[in-house]
């Protein structure tokens, strides 16, 4: 068997490697801006977020708190009491 190339075969096949070259591009670009704009909107929660934090420890800031036995929650620490001799 003797396969014989033709021109005609050969643009055939040079135009699908490029056309599948495009194609994967194109995908990658797509999915390039999907991550970009998740990124985007996770970014903006996170300002979001800070934002508010901000605005509650200005909001707070020189008060005083006391917690009853239920209120109490994970962030609150008790640190013992030692005394310095000089």
């Amino acid at each position: 068997m003797v396969a014989e190339a033709s021109i005609v075969g050969a643009f055939k096949m040079i135009a699908m490697v490029v056309g599948v070259f495009v194609l994967v591009r194109f995908l990658g670009q797509m999915m390039n801006a999907k991550r970009n704009m998740a990124d985007q909107e996770t970014d903006k929660v996170d300002r979001e977020n800070l934002k508010n934090a901000r605005e509650q420890t200005k909001k707070n800031l020189g008060k005083t708190k006391i917690l009853s036995k239920k209120d109490r929650s994970n962030d609150v620490e008790d640190i013992d009491f030692e005394e310095v001799d000089e």
